[in-house]
């Protein structure tokens, strides 16, 4: 097991630095699936430590996840940007 897995990874065996390395990478899969994973289970203020409020407006259409919470934080867009 990786000694510093992120805690929203919970059942994933990747540490802090493979979560930046797919966020940085060229497979829109997989760094699609990395920010869905924080946007839907990590802390508010960790969603800051990985991502940008321009990644998140530019990524969210392509993101699955749960309807509530996609709606949440296409809400959450709504507001800060307008």
């Amino acid at each position: 097991m990786k000694k510093n897995r992120p805690y929203f990874l919970w059942d994933y065996d990747l540490s802090e630095s493979d979560v930046r390395a797919i966020l940085r990478g060229k497979n829109e899969t997989e760094r699609q699936w990395m920010m869905g994973r924080i946007l839907a289970s990590a802390n508010f203020k960790d969603v800051w430590r990985y991502l940008t409020l321009q990644e998140i407006i530019t990524e969210l259409p392509k993101l699955r996840f749960r309807p509530e919470i996609k709606k949440a934080w296409e809400h959450a867009i709504h507001v800060w940007t307008t």
